[in-house]
């Protein structure tokens, strides 16, 4: 067992009434229980997901705990998909402190009292407050003010990027069935000056009605520069005179392109995003902690004398992996001094690295220098940042480039 185990373990105290509560899209299940598991509820409380079923639940914990003679409450729950968020603001606005146990810790320890996999209302409580109890739980983080703007603002922008990814992927498939010649003219399907001809003439007859001079008027109108013209323009046409493409349902064909060249992207905001998955980096006593947070904590499978590969541990917020893998990506390619810790990090003669594990590594390098502008206020120097690239000749096997 692990220091921190164990500090939470201290949290659960003789004088506390633990709370297990299995959280549903309308209706939640609740059962109280003391440090050692000895149930004070006769029943499971049901209460809805409303305000006065959240009041509910605060009442009979309160009487409950008033009853016993306790001084604190913790309530633990599942975190079914975000139906728990809300319940959680609610606990913690009044004074109450949630927390969050792992889904597949209840799913494996389900069979401990009656040897079956079974789940009800009645059973779910109960796991999910034995959990609290031996200390495995996590403490949720909830942003509050500009970092829960920034989180809601950052879910907006993943939400857009993902829908604007099965745009382009489904305008793909629109250019395939109806105008697959269009390829000859453009590479990308999604070119600016071809989707705006498209959006005018989506189907191929329509931009045989137009003509090599509709199409050039359309650009001129909207002061279109360098690859427009009147040689790409007639490129267009004879590419649509000359089309295989699916001539039924012309009519909810171009419904359909219309729709899909309507939506627009936005950018990526690095550091916003950083600090919407995050939020107050104070919280986090070093950057490991941080590290972990966002999933990228070094895990060994090891036995024996047998000593397994190393990998990153995936538990963690996925989106700060995946912006922290996103950025990694760009500063190798764009930042002189990354490119040169990637490079180290590949080609050294002792433990080098594949390009993946580099990438890993530099995104782990980033959280420390994220850590330090944040919480020390310093300013990034390119000359520190390649001072800390450790050297070949003082290299040895067991160096960490992820610690």
């Amino acid at each position: 067992m692990n220091s921190t185990q164990n500090r939470k373990i201290e949290q659960v105290k003789t004088t506390t009434v633990v709370i297990g509560i299995d959280v549903g899209s309308e209706f939640h299940y609740a059962r109280a229980f003391d440090h050692r598991g000895f149930e004070y509820s006769k029943k499971p409380l049901r209460f809805s997901n409303t305000e006065s079923g959240f009041c509910e639940l605060l009442t009979w914990m309160q009487a409950i705990k008033d009853q016993q003679g306790k001084e604190n409450i913790i309530a633990g729950m599942e975190p079914t998909g975000h139906y728990w968020f809300c319940l959680g603001v609610f606990l913690k606005d009044n004074g109450i402190r949630p927390v969050l146990v792992n889904p597949q810790h209840v799913k494996k320890s389900k069979e401990l009292d009656d040897n079956s996999q079974s789940k009800n209302d009645r059973k779910d409580p109960k796991v999910i407050a034995g959990l609290v109890k031996d200390g495995r739980y996590s403490e949720p983080y909830i942003p509050e003010g500009v970092y829960a703007e920034l989180r809601t603002a950052s879910n907006l922008r993943f939400r857009i990027e993902s829908e604007l990814t099965s745009v382009k992927n489904r305008l793909a498939r629109w250019i395939s069935i109806y105008f697959p010649e269009y390829r000859r003219v453009y590479n990308k399907p999604d070119a600016k000056d071809g989707l705006m001809i498209l959006k005018e003439a989506p189907l191929p007859e329509d931009i045989i009605v137009l003509g090599a001079e509709g199409v050039n008027r359309i650009w001129r109108k909207a002061k279109l520069r360098g690859s427009n013209g009147r040689k790409r323009a007639e490129s267009l046409v004879e590419a649509a005179k000359q089309s295989i493409g699916i001539r039924n349902g012309g009519k909810a064909a171009r419904i359909e392109i219309r729709m899909l060249l309507e939506i627009k992207g936005v950018g990526k905001k690095t550091v916003s995003g950083f600090l919407a998955e995050v939020g107050d980096v104070r919280r986090f006593t070093n950057p490991k902690q941080l590290q972990k947070y966002a999933g990228l904590a070094i895990v060994e499978n090891s036995s024996g004398k047998h000593k397994g590969r190393t990998r990153i541990s995936r538990r963690g917020r996925k989106r700060l992996r995946y912006l922290l893998f996103e950025v990694s990506m760009s500063l190798v390619s764009k930042n002189p001094e990354f490119r040169e810790l990637h490079r180290y990090y590949t080609t050294r003669e002792v433990n080098p690295l594949r390009k993946m594990q580099s990438l890993i590594a530099v995104g782990c390098k980033l959280i420390r220098i994220f850590y330090a502008l944040l919480t020390k206020g310093d300013e990034y120097s390119a000359e520190k940042m390649r001072m800390d690239i450790r050297r070949p000749q003082v290299q040895t096997p067991d160096d960490n480039p992820f610690d």
